[in-house]
């Protein structure tokens, strides 16, 4: 199956409160490596930007003015994600505002819950009692922040793949190393002389004679 990282940028906390969706970014892997798809939008919300939140991921009201809305954008999102794994960190925050952006514009899209995964709780699990956001948990594993100078829904899914897969300890790309495939890739076509061969026993004696030569001159 394949994975989804998805992440979202927004203009305050709480969709109930009237805040919008300003950016949406999603990466697709297949077994946690990148396949090179990628869905990023950067949307209108039809509101202004609080400064907090501008301070937050550097979005403008008149940057963001004559981006797409996210009616325009909703059913290419929908399609996107439609059938893989959707991996979030903190998930019910971005899924309310998904849920909510969708009711918003009569959308009858839903987001398949049962597919999503909270990155947050698998990290609450591994580490019970520590602070566990995107920033710490890069710290943790070594992982360059050096590009995070804001928040950036593209750049944080990238970063949270990376956490991801050292959440579920998995460091190398899986191979397929089956049977089969070892057959497929070195022995197929090979006609191998399979004919059983009968030794002289002349040959067999002077051999003999040869290995105990040898085995003394090199002994002493």
């Amino acid at each position: 199956m394949k994975e989804i990282f998805l992440d979202t940028e927004t203009t305050g906390l709480s969709f109930n409160e009237g805040h919008r969706i300003v950016e949406i970014a999603c990466i697709e892997t297949q077994d946690l490596i990148a396949t090179g798809k990628v869905f990023h939008k950067l949307i209108n919300p039809e509101r202004d930007v609080p400064e907090s939140a501008f301070k937050v991921h550097g979005f403008s009201s008149e940057f963001l003015k004559d981006k797409e809305t996210f009616k325009m954008i909703a059913n290419q999102f929908l399609d996107f994600i439609k059938g893989k794994k959707i991996i979030i960190h903190n998930a019910p925050f971005d899924l309310s505002f998904l849920k909510g952006e969708m009711n918003k514009i009569g959308n009858k899209g839903k987001i398949d819950e049962k597919m999503v995964v909270d990155s947050l709780e698998v990290a609450r699990n591994k580490f019970p009692g520590s602070s566990n956001s995107l920033d710490a948990l890069c710290k943790k594993f070594n992982i360059d922040l050096s590009k995070r100078t804001k928040h950036n829904a593209l750049l944080d899914c990238e970063l949270l793949r990376e956490v991801y897969i050292n959440l579920l300890d998995v460091k190398e790309p899986k191979f397929n190393l089956s049977s089969n495939t070892l057959e497929d890739n070195f022995f197929k076509n090979k006609n191998y002389n399979k004919e059983v061969l009968s030794i002289p026993e002349e040959e067999i004696k002077l051999h003999k004679e040869f290995i105990k030569k040898e085995l003394k001159k090199n002994f002493y």
